[in-house]
């Protein structure tokens, strides 16, 4: 069994695919009926969230248009420092409506920083569809304004959302077992 193998079989199972799919089924309504008019950017925030864009996709009955952005304060580190952008939008964001699409709510800190570049680039409004909340006190910025499940405040792994580079294939949500 190599690390990463132990590492999983050692880590609490949070939620199915069945309940990500119920999340995803719930944040796609509400999309559906706020953008239904309006011809949104969709930004992917890299790398986490491509598992959720992509399964948020097909449930969006909408004309939209896609793009990513990549700006990360983790990289493959369990915790967050300095924000090092990677890339920015092809799409010009101006006067247009953004819904950027993330993994985890977490700090705050990268969500806020995304917001206030989208801000920046003229767009008329930006909003955020969030996989996860994680619960925790202290938190920058405003809350998502489509948030799928809670986690509890710990290390969480799969479903697009990596354990030291790996395991971001998970069909599943997992959080590391506290010691």
């Amino acid at each position: 069994m190599t690390e990463y193998e132990a590492m999983l079989a050692q880590a609490d199972l949070l939620y199915d695919m069945d309940e990500i799919n119920q999340a995803l089924d719930n944040i796609a309504e509400a999309l559906s009926r706020d953008y239904q008019n309006d011809t949104p950017v969709v930004l992917c925030v890299m790398n986490g969230a491509v598992m959720t864009t992509g399964h948020l996709l097909p449930r969006l009955l909408f004309p939209l248009e896609l793009d990513y952005i990549h700006a990360s304060r983790y990289g493959d580190k369990t915790v967050g420092g300095e924000l090092v952008w990677q890339s920015e939008p092809q799409i010009d964001l101006k006067n247009r409506h953004v819904l950027l699409v993330e993994d985890i709510f977490d700090e705050g800190l990268t969500l806020a920083a995304l917001r206030e570049y989208c801000h920046q680039a003229g767009a008329a409004s930006v909003r955020c569809a969030c996989l996860l909340d994680k619960n925790r006190e202290h938190k920058m910025g405003p809350l998502p304004e489509y948030l799928g499940l809670t986690v509890p405040d710990r290390y969480v792994f799969g479903f697009g959302m990596d354990m030291a580079g790996y395991w971001r294939n998970l069909p599943a949500i997992y959080a590391v077992r506290e010691s």
